[in-house]
């Protein structure tokens, strides 16, 4: 059933669960904090990363009550971001040609743009949402 905000997915949620003690579904969900606290004790010694297999629901209830839904999915963009953003895909994605090409030149700013992405691609989407930016001109 979709949800007229259904900004994230619970599908993608348990997919980036699986890479979970390194806080992919947290960062997904926009629980940043957590998801550095997840990234850097491998999901809280594995125990947290357990106990998060049936948070996901809620999680994913909270990220669509907070962010908009609009012309940019965010499981497309954390997608790209997660499996291509050394090549600046998502930012391209987004419509942010300048650094998209500096991502790609420079393997997302030598890592730190990515680590900046991960802290920020939701906020970036729900702006651009907000904003009825619809990138490539469309």
């Amino acid at each position: 059933m979709n949800l007229p905000n259904d900004t994230h997915s619970k599908t993608v949620g348990y997919l980036a669960w699986i890479f979970g003690f390194m806080g992919a579904h947290r960062f997904y969900y926009g629980k940043q904090i957590t998801g550095t606290i997840w990234f850097f004790t491998l999901g809280l010694l594995f125990v947290g990363w357990i106990v998060d297999l049936f948070l996901i629901p809620s999680m994913d209830a909270q990220a669509d009550h907070k962010y908009v839904a609009g012309p940019l999915n965010y499981s497309v963009g954390w997608l790209l971001l997660t499996f291509l953003g050394w090549l600046g895909v998502h930012r391209f994605y987004m419509g942010k040609w300048i650094s998209g090409i500096l991502y790609f030149l420079t393997v997302g700013f030598f890592g730190l743009g990515i680590l900046f992405d991960f802290w920020t691609l939701n906020e970036q989407l729900d702006e651009l949402n907000r904003s009825n930016s619809v990138p490539f001109g469309s």
